[in-house]
C-alpha cells in the first residue's frame, strides 16, 4: 500500500486518526488522494444524488460567462444552419406530408429554461390524434410505438426529427446541448415525485445531451431519476469540453444509427 499510485476514500467518512494520519502522509509524499465521490462521477457519468447540495454540485449556479458564449455560439451556427439546410429541410416536410396527413411539424409546450414554458417545434414523426389514454399516456412516446410512422422511424433514429428547434435557439429558448426539455405535464409529473428535478432548468434546453448519448429516451420515473443523475453532471461539469464531446457522440449516432438516443 506504500507503494499506491493513488489513494481512493470516502473524505466524509470518520476514518479515525490512524487513516487521518496515513492519508495526510501519502498527500505529503505527492501520491494522488481522491475523494469515492469524484471516482464514481467520472467513472459513470453521472452525479448521484438525494437533494441537492453545493458540496455535491459545486456552485449550485453553473458558469456564467460561459452561459453567454455558448448562447452566441449557438445562434449564430443555427442561423447558419438554417440558411444551408433550407432545401433538404423543405424535403422532408414534403416526405412527412405524403407519408401521413397532418402537417409536416409537430409543437409541443415543454418546461424550458429557468422554468419557462416554450413552444417546442419538431418534425412531426407520428400519426395524428391516434390513441387514447391520459395527457400523460399520451406525452410518452415508447420505442416500439405503432403511432410512429414509417418516414418518422427513420427521422427519430437518426434524430433528424430534432431539425426544427433550430427555431428555438434562435429565439434563445433552447440550445444545441443541454438538458432535454420534457412535456409540461411529464415535467409536472416528475417534479411531484422527485422534489429537486426543476433544478435542471437552470441551463437552457438542448436538441442533445449528456443523459441521450448514454441512456437514450426514458419514461418510467426510476429511469428518470438516472437521466437527472446524468443531467446533474452535465451542469456539474458545465463547459465547452463536455459540449464538444456531445456533439461528437450525437454526430456518430446520427451517422451510424449505433448509440444511445
Amino acid at each position: 500500500i506504500e507503494r499506491a499510485s493513488g489513494v481512493v476514500v470516502d473524505l466524509r467518512a470518520d476514518l479515525g486518526a490512524e487513516w487521518e494520519r496515513y492519508i495526510a502522509d501519502r498527500a505529503l509524499s505527492g501520491t494522488p488522494v481522491y475523494h469515492v465521490k469524484q471516482v464514481r462521477e467520472s467513472l459513470t457519468g453521472r452525479v448521484e444524488i438525494e437533494h441537492l447540495s453545493e458540496n455535491t454540485l459545486g456552485s449550485l449556479n453553473p458558469n456564467q460567462a460561459y452561459l453567454k458564449i455558448k448562447q452566441a455560439v449557438d445562434w449564430v451556427s443555427a442561423l447558419v444552419l438554417i440558411i444551408v439546410l433550407s432545401p433538404v429541410l423543405a424535403l422532408i416536410a414534403l416526405l412527412i406530408r405524403l407519408d401521413s396527413d397532418g402537417p409536416a411539424l409537430f409543437r409541443q409546450q415543454r418546461m424550458g429554461y429557468r422554468g419557462k414554458i416554450c413552444t417546442v417545434y419538431k418534425f412531426r414523426s407520428m400519426r395524428q390524434h391516434s390513441g387514447a389514454g391520459s395527457d400523460k399516456e399520451r406525452a410518452i412516446t415508447r420505442h416500439d410505438d405503432d403511432r410512429i410512422t414509417r418516414v418518422g422511424r427513420f427521422l427519430r433514429k437518426s434524430r433528424i426529427d430534432e431539425l426544427p428547434q433550430v427555431i428555438n435557439i434562435l429565439r434563445g429558448e433552447m440550445s444545441w446541448i443541454g438538458p432535454r426539455p420534457e412535456a409540461v405535464v411529464l415535467s409536472q409529473w416528475y417534479e411531484a415525485e422527485l422534489p429537486f428535478y426543476r433544478y435542471r432548468h437552470i441551463v437552457r434546453p438542448g436538441i442533445s445531451g449528456w443523459a441521450q448519448v448514454n441512456q437514450g429516451h426514458v419514461a418510467a420515473v426510476d429511469d428518470v431519476m438516472e437521466k437527472l443523475h446524468y443531467d446533474f453532471y452535465y451542469i456539474k461539469n458545465f463547459s465547452p469540453w463536455l459540449d464538444v464531446l456531445i456533439t461528437l457522440k450525437t454526430l456518430k449516432t446520427m451517422l451510424t444509427g449505433f448509440g444511445a438516443r
